[in-house]
């Protein structure tokens, strides 16, 4: 089964501060077992903030390497289905948040994330939160 990574999943690794090495390793446990799905807005706030053209070509490269999840104009209106469910319970996200929580549903996907916020919106939402193993 595919894992949605999150972006600050993807972020703990690439830092290599080594801290939160439990998620570095589960990532690259899904890495090796080929069980991590991309989706473009994770893709884009990867990318973006990079300063140097470099790091930005290296990393643009590398992420190749985990193709897209097409998003659909139906992933989007669950989506904001999701958004104004949360909202009207008070629990904010952002847009992308909730794109992602559309698409692991519509995929029946799991969502790796550090993001606190899942775990609210997993009160009111049909998503499945990932656990690294320890």
């Amino acid at each position: 089964m595919k894992i949605l990574v999150d972006t600050c999943v993807w972020s703990l690794a690439l830092r290599r501060d080594g801290k939160e090495t439990a998620h570095i390793a589960e990532l690259q446990n899904l890495i090796l077992d080929h069980r991590v799905q991309m989706v473009g807005p994770v893709r884009q706030e990867l990318l973006s903030g990079i300063r140097q053209e470099t790091q930005f070509q290296r990393l643009e490269k590398n992420l190749r390497s985990f193709p897209d999840l097409p998003i659909t104009t139906a992933d989007h209106v669950l989506a904001a289905r999701f958004f104004n469910l949360c909202r009207s319970k008070g629990i904010q996200g952002s847009n992308t948040d909730f794109l992602i929580c559309a698409l692991a549903t519509q995929h029946k996907m799991p969502i790796y994330t550090t993001d606190n916020d899942f775990t609210h919106f997993a009160k009111l939402l049909p998503i499945i939160l990932h656990q690294a193993k320890s």
